[in-house]
């Protein structure tokens, strides 16, 4: 199944909730949402995690309830933390967004003209062999 998430233990199979560590990571939530960095409201939430463990407990969905967990936050808390996330991710400038590639087309077909010199030096004749190489650009409009 894979790791089981901070705030849970397994017993007999089935997922429950670690009452200690379930309040910790209410807590957490909490600060978060009040306005405090990820690194103040894991430590007003006694959670010892890095930054980036810290924001994955923020947004792991099993917090919310599933069919193996139960829930330990409310769906609209959750919202609302991942909601504060994104802007804050956006604020400082590290959302990622795909950008246009601008420049010349890709080479869709290449061919080898036929080659038949030997160099005894091996970058001499892969530069020869690159040299063979013949491209045909197709602009797709």
């Amino acid at each position: 199944m894979g790791h089981t998430p901070y705030g849970y233990k397994i017993e007999n199979g089935k997922a429950v909730v670690d009452d200690e560590k379930a309040e910790q990571i209410k807590l957490l939530f909490e600060a978060y949402l009040s306005g405090d960095s990820l690194a103040t409201a894991a430590k007003k939430a006694g959670i010892k995690a890095f930054h980036a463990g810290i924001g994955n407990i923020l947004k792991n969905k099993k917090y919310v309830g599933d069919d193996f967990y139960p829930a330990i936050i409310d769906h609209d808390s959750f919202e609302a933390a991942e909601i504060e996330r994104l802007n804050r991710a956006k604020k400082l400038g590290r959302i990622w967004e795909k950008k246009e590639l601008i420049g010349s087309p890709t080479p869709t077909s290449f061919s080898i003209a036929d080659g038949n010199k030997q160099f005894d030096d091996p970058f001499k004749q892969a530069e020869y062999a690159y040299s063979l190489i013949e491209m045909e650009v197709k602009n797709i409009e």
